[in-house]
């Protein structure tokens, strides 16, 4: 299939891999930006149709609406193929789109390789048809506060920015409306090591990877998908490989991985620490967040007027801000966003205070080191933490949280999981360990033994597909739990 163009899909057939639940997420996004541009669009799923009952009424729902905004195009209603996938699905159809969620490994995802179709994904479409410059930010953690960090920056620019990606949003959903415009709309886009996969044969057509690719850091994750931590990284890299010499590059001087993949770096090369350096970059220095560019020293603003709280918290600050500056925001307005943008739902949320108790929603801390930070920045020496984690281990060691846990909290409360196994052995009785089953006891378990000054942290380090839905789920569950008590 010819993808230089987005008329080459009318009437094309193109095979969604991956539905998905989120309401504007990569599967509903792509469906429905193929549905509207007239391909024939077959979307399977592992999931059976009651699983997926909202999201297939949203997509039909969104196809009548479609027939009536566009009666000048030929539409397809589309085809569902639920509960299981079919090989002649993927091997004789124009084209795949893969969402994030699915392994390249599969079996069909191989199956189309071979044939020769065009395996694609939301995000390397949107590459492909926008035209404009974006803004890429990936790492293990922090990667979607940076983002949101920066989007509100970059809307000092525009208020037109598109902010998108692994944040449940596809940037298909705006891709038609920005195609529109009269010129550039700032686009912030973050990118799981699973979207970045999808990206190398796209940046080899466009010759180009983003205008500003933003790393930062990279820790061991998701090894129930990568065969080693090695393919992990090099998922990673994949952000800044593609790159022209006028394109920036923006990594973490402080992780001695990311630091050591300067070589490979093919654009401009800027860093940021939370110490000063002589090289290109956003630093902490005196107290202050300073841009250094070509020996010019732009102060910032002071660290003690930065909203955003917590060491961890740190690397986000200083790499939106050098990803703000490359782009041309005003110091002024780069300073004022961080005296105002206080956090993301979800990462270390403060939910409520109830009975001088203080509940923290850390959800999406999927990795044993985002609950170390967590530890680290609401623990004490006074042991006044109780920890709700655990869940379903992604080949991860948990030997290293169970000390950081025993150090801070007095109590611990496991959801089910191998996961939540290991935890306990590396704990080994050392504290009050409680098994529970759902959010509820919890959170009503966590209650009973906080004592005042206490505080009560969701952090699991690990998945729980085996009672949650996603990680998004289970925070909500956390707040709804806690906005009973």
């Amino acid at each position: 299939m010819d993808l230089s163009s987005i008329h080459n899909f009318q009437d094309a057939v193109v095979t969604v891999m991956g539905l998905g639940r989120y309401k504007r997420g990569s599967g509903m996004g792509a469906t429905k930006w193929l549905v509207r541009h007239g391909a024939q669009t077959v979307i399977t799923d592992l999931k059976n149709a009651d699983e997926l009952q909202e999201s297939v009424s949203m997509i039909m729902d969104w196809y009548r609406r479609y027939r009536e905004l566009y009666p000048d195009r030929t539409l397809y209603q589309p085809v569902f193929v639920l509960g299981e996938h079919r090989k002649d699905d993927f091997v004789g159809v124009d084209c795949v789109v893969q969402n994030p969620g699915v392994p390249s490994a599969s079996e069909f995802i191989v199956a189309a390789k071979a044939e020769h179709v065009p395996i694609e994904s939301d995000v390397s479409l949107f590459f492909r048809f926008y035209q404009y410059p974006v803004i890429a930010v990936t790492g293990t953690k922090g990667k979607t506060t940076t983002t949101l960090l920066l989007g509100e920056m970059m809307k000092r620019l525009d208020e037109k920015t598109v902010i998108a990606g692994n944040i449940k949003v596809s940037p298909l959903e705006h891709l038609d409306e920005l195609i529109e415009e009269p010129g550039a709309i700032p686009v912030v886009l973050e990118l799981s090591s699973w979207m970045l996969e999808s990206l190398p044969q796209t940046f080899i057509d466009l010759a180009r990877g983003p205008a500003i690719a933003i790393l930062t850091n990279v820790y061991p994750d998701h090894l129930d998908r990568y065969p080693s931590f090695e393919a992990y990284i090099a998922s990673k890299r994949i952000i800044f490989e593609h790159q022209t010499p006028d394109q920036y590059t923006v990594l973490n001087a402080d992780h001695d991985l990311v630091r050591g993949m300067a070589p490979a770096v093919k654009g401009q090369l800027f860093w940021f620490s939370s110490t000063p350096r002589d090289e290109n970059g956003c630093y902490i220095k005196n107290g202050n967040v300073v841009f250094l560019n070509h020996t010019v020293e732009t102060i910032v603003i002071s660290v003690a007027d930065v909203a955003l709280k917590g060491d961890h918290n740190i690397e986000n600050i200083l790499s939106a801000t050098c990803a703000a500056m490359l782009a041309g925001v005003a110091v002024a307005d780069v300073a004022d966003v961080l005296r105002h943008f206080e956090g993301v739902a979800d990462r270390q949320e403060m939910v409520r205070e109830v009975d001088e108790i203080t509940y923290i929603n850390d959800t999406a801390a999927t990795a044993p080191d985002a609950v170390v930070a967590a530890l680290r920045r609401f623990g004490g020496a006074q042991k006044n933490l109780v920890l709700i984690a655990g869940g379903v281990n992604k080949k991860l060691a948990y030997e290293a949280l169970g000390e950081e846990i025993v150090k801070a909290c007095k109590a611990v409360f496991l959801f089910p999981g191998d996961a939540s196994d290991l935890l306990a052995a590396a704990m080994n009785n050392r504290i009050p360990v409680t098994l529970v089953k759902n959010m509820k006891e919890a959170v009503q378990g966590a209650r009973a033994v906080a004592a005042r000054g206490d505080t009560v942290i969701l952090s699991p380090g690990a998945a729980s597909f085996n009672i949650f839905r996603n990680e998004f789920e289970r925070g909500e569950q956390f707040r709804e739990e806690v906005r009973n008590l």
